[in-house]
């Protein structure tokens, strides 16, 4: 399946919150668009790898992208090496995105730089044609694949971006693709134990900081990403 943008998170939740916005975009405008978790969450503090595999099926559902996948790596303890590279090469050679969005280079949890640097590693690597790689249910090799830019959403961390999507209209997406989480956020009614996002100061969050990156570029909404090449454009009046 060949996609036009790929976004991959660490955990099922990441892209929701950093880039569904971008995502729910790109799919009204006619782009094919998938999804890689490369865990299943499974050590949160709430809910449980099971609810979190329903949530995510229904957010995808939400935001209508075109795949989703986990890659069922360990929550916690997956590792940037070859056997966690050519597992995600795999699927970047089976899905040929033109962009992937992946998580951010510096966060509060310790899954997304690692995760941020993985994702890279591999996109780089899968370029390679010397890396002989074969998908489940096809012969033969994959042919190389590199997509044509890698960039990084923002998580927990403020970091600035280098350039920033509008997504003024897609919010309300968004949001119930976030909201889509039951058992992660904010809920009055729970039973389960309090978290750095289960506030409803970490929901709010969701709107007033696409608000705050929107209100810089004179829009309602938008989402922020850095990159790791300078980005080029055509002409100076494709700036806005």
């Amino acid at each position: 399946m060949k996609l036009d943008l790929l976004a991959i998170g660490a955990h099922p939740d990441d892209v929701e919150l950093s880039c569904a916005g971008t995502l729910a975009k790109e799919v009204a405008k006619g782009k094919k668009v998938g999804i890689i978790d490369l865990t299943r969450g499974e050590l949160g503090t709430r809910g449980t790898a099971e609810t979190r595999d329903q949530e995510a099926f229904d957010a995808a559902k939400i935001l209508g992208v075109h795949s989703r996948i986990n890659m069922r790596f360990a929550d916690g303890f997956f590792k940037n090496d070859k056997a966690h590279q050519l597992e995600l090469i795999k699927m970047i050679r089976y899905y040929r995105p033109e962009i992937v969005l992946c998580n951010a280079i510096d966060d509060r949890h310790i899954d997304h730089p690692k995760g941020s640097q993985l994702v890279s590693d591999a996109c780089f690597l899968s370029g390679l044609k010397k890396i002989e790689t074969h998908y489940d249910d096809e012969t033969g090799a994959q042919e190389p694949w590199r997509p044509k830019a890698v960039y990084h959403y923002i998580q927990w961390k403020d970091i600035e971006p280098d350039f920033v999507v509008d997504v003024t209209g897609y919010m309300e997406k968004k949001k119930a693709s976030v909201l889509a989480y039951k058992t992660q956020f904010f809920d009055p009614d729970s039973q389960e134990p309090e978290t750095p996002i289960s506030s409803k100061n970490f929901t709010d969050s969701v709107d007033y900081r696409a608000r705050n990156l929107g209100r810089l570029i004179g829009v309602e909404h938008a989402e922020g990403y850095t990159v790791e090449r300078y980005v080029a454009v055509n002409s100076i009046f494709d700036l806005k």
